[in-house]
């Protein structure tokens, strides 16, 4: 049964293993394939942490009514680290129940939140289409509490994405604070870049007004869009590309390079996009 979002409270005495999983029941809602952009880029551009890690644990927080997406990326990351272990974490037990006959070495499923009842220190935790139902009022908390429980060099995901994964947005967090936001799109899924925004993370999408960085972000694309359209006969691969570098030649922090922007990917530093008035 989904819950009304609720304030959550993070204060450090939930912080344990023991009492009620801090967080609320949400809608569930999944389908199989739909984080393969996050996960390309957990098994790429961020392979690093999980190949030196010295516990390759990962939590997928928050999995949804179906632990399609939990398997898919137990998949995906043994590809990069065969010992890797992969633990769905959902708040419905029920969810849980329905996903242990998926359970392999490597693969488990438990109830909790955001306090992570996992033995040991996750390098990476993706928590995808959650923080999007709560307070953007909590967002801070709750990654501070998540943060907290990160290995060394390890990493944080907070993202949103549409039904079939098709648009894209997450930040990515490290133990001390945000590092980055990526945005990753399927050509042809959109006339201008900027209709990701309703997609972005819950700490972004009530910013995309004049004056917010994220706003300037996304119409400096969309501008780098309309002026890249001479490319369109080449593809929108080499369009996307040439916004990317004319962002980059603009001053903006973008990160990475060709060999990701030619996936429709692009990620920027947290800095150039955080909301006024927080801690950059």
């Amino acid at each position: 049964m989904v819950q009304k979002a609720e304030r959550v409270a993070t204060n450090p005495g939930n912080r344990g293993h023991r009492g009620r999983p801090v967080g609320n029941v949400t809608r569930g809602t999944t389908n199989p394939n739909r984080m393969r952009r996050l996960d390309r880029w957990l098994a790429g551009p961020q392979a690093w942490r999980l190949r030196s890690a010295d516990d390759p644990l990962v939590v997928d927080l928050g999995y949804g009514a179906s632990p399609a997406t939990a398997v898919e990326l137990f998949e995906r990351l043994a590809a990069v680290r065969p010992d890797v272990r992969v633990c769905g974490i959902e708040i419905e037990p029920e969810r849980v129940r329905a996903a242990k006959s998926l359970e392999r070495p490597g693969l488990s499923f438990v109830v909790g939140g955001f306090e992570l009842p996992v033995p040991g220190k996750p390098v990476l935790v993706r928590a995808f289409n959650v923080l999007r139902q709560y307070e953007e009022a909590d967002v801070p908390g709750i990654w501070r509490l998540v943060q907290d429980r990160l290995a060394p060099d390890g990493l944080f995901i907070d993202g949103t994405c549409d039904e079939i994964g098709r648009r894209v947005t997450w930040v990515a967090l490290d133990s001390e604070r945000p590092l980055t936001l990526s945005m990753s799109v399927r050509f042809g899924s959109f006339d201008l870049p900027s209709e990701v925004a309703e997609r972005l993370p819950k700490a972004l999408i009530h910013r995309n007004v004049p004056g917010e960085r994220i706003h300037g972000l996304l119409q400096a694309m969309d501008k780098a869009w309309l002026e890249s359209a001479p490319l369109a006969s080449f593809g929108n691969r080499q369009r996307w590309t040439a916004m990317c570098k004319a962002l980059l030649d603009g001053g903006w922090s973008v990160k990475d390079g060709p060999s990701r922007w030619r996936l429709g990917e692009l990620t920027v530093s947290w800095e150039v996009v955080a909301p006024l008035g927080s801690a950059d």
